[in-house]
Order: structure tokens, then C-alpha cells, then sequence
């Protein structure tokens, strides 16, 4: 079985994975998604307030959930989010840098009117190669338990 409610301890802090935002992705993803002009071309990248190309800050938020399930594995417990609290974009992510993302449990619960579940207060952290935060994401996620009968918080 994957990572259930019982593998989760508050506290702990989580590598999830890496990943290095090439050029090519960042425009095709801002084509698709964010057709912002500083997330589709250079130059006007470059005579934006960044300075240069950047990373659509919801490239970075689905980069982030890809590892996440990845991480999770197919047979994790998780039953989705009900939302998030707050995503903050932090600094830039440029062409070309590498983000180390991170999981951090903050709390957890069973929750009252479904016993067999429970929710999951967590930290989504993005660093970068420099070790500057670029992003953060509060949410909440619920997750399966394993033994519902005997299982705390």
C-alpha cells in the first residue's frame, strides 16, 4: 500500500522531487495556460519588471502537483484537496533554474464525521538553486487511514 494517513507525521519535512524549467516549456506552457508576454518571449521578458523570462507562477504549481503524485505513488490513500489556503510567489523562476520542492506537514486530524479519513494540513516549499524560496502553497489534503478503528491523530 502507498503513503497513507499513519506515514504522515506532523513536523516532518519532505523532499519531492526536482525539476529544471527549460525555455521551450515555459513558453509552451504560458502558450497554453498564462499567454502572459514576459512567460512567452525573451525580450519581452527582458523589458518587464523580471528582467527577463519567467516561469508562469501556475507552471510551477502544476510542476509541483506532477512530483507530488508521483511521490504519493498510484496506490497512496489521498483523496484530493478541498482547496488551498494560500499560494505565495515568492521570487521569480527563470529559465534554466533548477526547484527543489519540498512537503511539510503542519497537522493533522481525523475528522469527526468520517472516521476512515483524515485531513492533512501541509507546506508546499519551492527553492531554488541559490536556496531562495520562490514558492509557497498552503493547503489541506485528505487522506484515507489505513486502520480506521484503531488509528489516531
Amino acid at each position: 500500500m502507498g503513503i497513507s494517513y499513519e506515514d504522515l507525521e506532523v513536523g516532518s519535512t519532505t523532499e519531492i522531487g526536482r525539476y529544471t524549467f527549460e525555455s521551450d516549456d515555459i513558453k509552451a506552457f504560458a502558450q497554453r495556460y498564462d499567454p502572459q508576454p514576459f512567460h512567452l518571449d525573451e525580450a519581452a521578458g527582458k523589458a518587464s519588471p523580471f528582467g527577463g523570462l519567467v516561469a508562469s507562477g501556475w507552471h510551477t504549481c502544476s510542476v509541483f502537483m506532477s512530483l507530488l503524485v508521483k511521490k504519493l505513488g498510484p496506490d497512496s490513500t489521498s483523496m484530493g484537496s478541498p482547496g488551498i489556503d494560500s499560494i505565495r510567489w515568492l521570487k521569480p523562476v527563470r529559465a534554466g533554474d533548477t526547484i527543489t520542492m519540498y512537503q511539510k506537514i503542519h497537522d493533522k486530524r481525523v475528522s469527526e464525521s468520517k472516521p476512515d479519513r483524515g485531513i492533512v494540513s501541509t507546506e508546499w516549499i519551492g527553492v531554488n538553486g541559490a536556496g531562495d524560496t520562490v514558492i509557497t502553497v498552503h493547503t489541506k489534503v485528505i487522506f484515507g487511514l489505513r486502520h480506521p478503528q484503531g488509528a489516531g491523530a
